[in-house]
């Protein structure tokens, strides 16, 4: 018999994190590597456990991530938007706690893009008045 699956995609800056969550016994594992091996922050680990405390279903499901881009606090953040997104699959009960508590919303704050002309964004050249 086929195991139970629960698919979220989560978004954050320039990452994006294709969680799946199985039960288990509640290992997180993120791009092959265990949850502390891959982020050396507690506030990462935290972050990326936060939808599983809301729910109370920590150490009931097992996480596989796989995360591409940005930094490590854009995947932790993609992937927290990911677990609540899965979890929603698992129960649509969760989802006014998940919402509440704001899981479910996309960053969808990025770097603005360089412009031509500008030496950033939005940083012009010094100017020079000869």
């Amino acid at each position: 018999m086929a195991q139970v699956q629960y698919y979220g995609t989560g978004r954050r800056k320039h990452s994006v994190a294709r969680v799946r969550l199985l039960p288990g016994d509640g290992r997180i594992v993120i791009n092959g590597r265990e949850l502390d091996e891959y982020f050396g922050l507690e506030t990462l680990k935290l972050i990326v456990k936060q939808p599983l405390v809301e729910i109370g279903v920590e150490g009931q499901y097992d996480v596989l991530v796989n995360v591409d881009g940005g930094g490590y606090t854009g995947q932790a953040g993609a992937i927290r938007h990911g677990v609540a997104r899965a979890l929603l699959q698992v129960d649509p009960d969760n989802r006014p706690a998940l919402k509440s508590a704001g899981f479910l919303t996309r960053d969808a704050r990025m770097k603005e893009r360089k412009k031509y002309g500008l030496k950033a964004a939005r940083r012009a050249p010094q100017f020079s008045k000869r």
